[in-house]
């Protein structure tokens, strides 16, 4: 069971393959690309350890050279001082422009080892294999890397798109149960703003809030439907210069309920579905979309397990003052992203504080 989705971009077009067992498989594919022969795989300890010594081996058999860097996991450790670690090893190991950083982990490993390609040596080649849900269908694609700055989330960062993205929905069954939740967010995220078949998928299936509950098939399902969603935006806006700022639905105001938080109580896709309910509130609010959508989605988000209520501790000031410095501000004002309907979406700048603010509070008195 192979799908194969190209995303079309005017330079630097690539595939992403989604199919069992890719990980030992690399190898063909690192011979149809035009790479030199040095890689480095970036991975963190848990990820390496299931997968990186047969990963290592694929790439040796395909006779390229290769080394490898283990880094600590989590979105605290998504910075600056991580990234200098990838640079020492490229260092140490004589990377030239035609050699390859390959990410091996979730979105914060994608996100570091795609920002160090992007600037070492001005841009060298990255391959990113995505070994969490969230990263699968959404931050491994696209050409987004960067880093956390201490006063925001991904404020530091380039676009510079992958080779090749490799997707092996086998690697998902050693996946904690809540970072496949986490990334079962993306996936509602795609059904609203993009395939309102998607979204009728969701709603129809039995449970959603653990791999177990999924057959191969609607697992397989989720992810081309979701990984063709991105490509289709990222196609025809690939630097966020109109289109694709859809794809920050929920994000708003999640990127702010992490920053608050300190990346600690909430995870990113706990954050982007709360993010997605404080949305659907504002977008009903501002006649958008009705109220019988919107509890569609949230009823979608409960499915999952996942919250939609604002952690109680946060005040609403805080987080109408962290949004503020969100990279999503255009003039001043900050910009949401907000339904029209199941399946579409659009972007706006004339949400008032006001309505934030009545909005963030329904979702933290919501039980």
């Amino acid at each position: 069971m192979l799908s194969e989705i190209t995303v079309n971009l005017e330079t630097n077009s690539y595939q992403i393959a989604i199919a069992p067992q890719l990980i030992n498989n690399i190898g063909s594919y690192l011979q149809s690309l035009p790479i030199g022969n040095k890689i480095i795989v970036v991975s963190n300890t848990m990820i390496f350890d299931h997968y990186g010594e047969s990963l290592i081996k694929a790439i040796e058999k395909a006779n390229f050279s290769v080394s490898y860097k283990i880094l600590p996991d989590g979105e605290r450790h998504k910075t600056l001082l991580s990234v200098q670690k990838i640079y020492d090893q490229a260092l140490e190991n004589y990377l030239e422009r035609s050699s390859t950083l390959i990410a091996l982990g979730g979105g914060v490993i994608g996100d570091m080892t795609g920002f160090a390609a992007a600037t070492w040596l001005r841009g060298i080649n990255v391959i990113q294999i995505p070994t969490s849900l969230l990263a699968m269908v959404d931050a491994a694609i696209g050409g987004k890397t960067g880093v956390n700055h201490p006063q925001g989330k991904n404020l530091i960062g380039a676009f510079h798109q992958p080779k090749l993205v490799l997707i092996d929905p086998e690697v998902l069954k050693t996946l904690p149960h809540r970072e496949f939740r986490a990334g079962m967010a993306e996936v509602i995220k795609y059904g609203v703003i993009w395939s309102d078949d998607l979204f009728q998928q969701l709603e129809s299936a039995q449970r959603l809030d653990q791999l177990d509950y999924l057959s191969s098939d609607l697992l397989q399902n989720i992810l081309t439907q979701s990984c063709q969603a991105k490509a289709d935006v990222v196609s025809q806006d690939e630097k966020e210069g109109g289109l694709r700022a859809i794809l920050n639905y929920g994000h708003t105001v999640g990127h702010a309920i992490e920053s608050l938080t300190g990346y600690r109580l909430v995870n990113h896709g706990e954050a982007v579905a709360i993010g997605m309910s404080v949305a659907g509130k504002i977008a009903v609010k501002m006649g958008y979309w009705s109220e019988q959508e919107s509890q569609r989605q949230d009823q979608l988000i409960l499915k999952t397990g996942l919250p939609k209520t604002v952690p109680p501790m946060l005040k609403v000031e805080d987080i109408l003052e962290t949004l503020k410095s969100d990279k999503k501000v255009k003039n001043g004002k900050v910009r949401f992203v907000l339904p029209q309907k199941i399946g579409a979406a659009t972007v706006t700048d004339e949400v008032s504080p006001e309505i934030v603010k009545e909005a963030v509070k329904e979702c933290q008195e919501s039980t």
